[in-house]
């Protein structure tokens, strides 16, 4: 602690190099950093510190940039504001996803994790929140949350909430439209997530102003799927890229797609090794009326703002960032559950199924130590 504060100033970031087999150590300095000391951190390895190769230290430049809240790469649409129903009007992207435990980890919480852009007309800078819940449950509990405290009453709180007011203090103005994008979801389980999850946005909203109801986008994105997509003519060098595969930015919404359902397989990276996996977005919920072009180019545009490398990627950021922080949090409650005998008591709970009219009730979960505000505010989990 004094070597981090030097002169009883703040230090803004901290680089640390580990050794090469460094085991629980990445995660503990992340926890007290993030949990602890409100401290932004940037882990290298010694073996790469020691190349010293261009390549790897603009990377991490590229990782350290946006975790002190700078910004790597904005849209040329963003900034001449031509990107179609989100340039004209203050619009917040959402990206959320829950990671659940290793099978065979019985005692151990799924979490949860919700990124929302706070910049616009940029669109390029999320702020995360991360929650624990009840173990292998895919339905975001903490989206939104009502509680009685003794002293003020009833209380509304949630991720929502809390990253709707940042963005307004960010931007100065309310978000006029909301996109969701949800990882990690089942085909099997689209109306269950979409009911509950939507409903919670809409209270949300509600809980800041009594008709507060921006119009709401919902779209699902799979990574997990066995569609692929190979160019007509494999010869031909304009449908190929040099490894093989389909060129970035292609996109299929007819003839293997949903009869009746707005959905579309977009690839937007560029193929490297193997062959190329089609992100597929399926759009549960559309009060935008946004019309299949202007979401797959708003979608694969999103794909080359991704702040760790300087590529296309394969799925949309906000959904990659949600998915990186949700693994973020997994070592924040690391120490707490390695004598699976303390969680195990509280977090199985009754049996999900036949215990009451509610679809799932509140299983006790030890909640994970609270983020810093400061590192609240910016991409820590970059």
């Amino acid at each position: 602690m004094n070597i981090i504060r030097p002169q009883g100033r703040e230090l803004d970031l901290l680089i640390v190099i580990l050794p090469d087999n460094n085991g629980s150590l990445y995660g503990d300095l992340k926890r007290i950093c993030e949990t602890d000391l409100g401290l932004v951190s940037q882990c290298c390895l010694t073996k790469h510190v020691f190349k010293m190769s261009k390549q790897y230290l603009a990377n991490v430049a590229l990782k350290i940039n946006v975790k002190v809240g700078g910004r790597n790469t904005v849209l040329v649409d963003a900034l001449t504001r031509r990107i179609p129903l989100v340039s004209d009007r203050p619009t917040i992207i959402f990206g959320a996803d829950v990671t659940h435990p290793h099978p065979g980890e019985d005692s151990s919480p799924s979490i949860a994790a919700v990124v929302a852009s706070q910049d616009w007309p940029e669109v390029t800078k999320y702020a995360g929140l991360v929650s624990a819940q009840a173990h292998r449950q895919e339905l975001i509990q903490d989206l939104f949350k009502v509680w009685q405290d003794p002293q003020r009453g009833t209380v509304t709180g949630g991720m929502i909430k809390e990253l709707l007011i940042s963005f307004k203090r960010a931007t100065g103005q309310k978000p006029q439209r909301i996109i969701f994008y949800r990882d990690g979801v089942s085909e099997g389980q689209f109306y269950q997530v979409l009911l509950y999850e939507l409903d919670a946005i809409r209270k949300a909203c509600a809980s800041l102003e009594p008709n507060y109801q921006p119009p709401v986008t919902f779209v699902v994105v799979q990574k997990r799927h066995h569609t692929r997509l190979f160019a007509n003519n494999h010869n031909d060098q304009r449908t190929v890229d040099r490894s093989g595969n389909i060129l970035p930015g292609t996109v299929v919404d007819s003839k293997i797609c949903h009869p009746t359902e707005f959905d579309f397989y977009l690839c937007s990276h560029a193929g490297i090794q193997g062959t190329s996996r089609p992100a597929h977005y399926h759009v549960l919920w559309d009060e935008n009326k946004f019309t299949a072009d202007e979401l797959q180019t708003l979608t694969n545009n999103l794909c080359y703002t991704y702040a760790r490398c300087t590529r296309s990627v394969s799925i949309v950021p906000p959904a990659y960032y949600a998915h990186l922080a949700a693994f973020r949090a997994r070592f924040y409650m690391e120490p707490d559950t390695s004598d699976s005998g303390s969680m195990a008591s509280g977090a199985r709970g009754p049996p999900q199924g036949g215990r009451n009219t509610r679809p799932f009730g509140n299983v006790a979960v030890r909640p994970l130590p609270a983020l810093k505000e400061n590192v609240k505010r910016v991409m820590f989990y970059c």
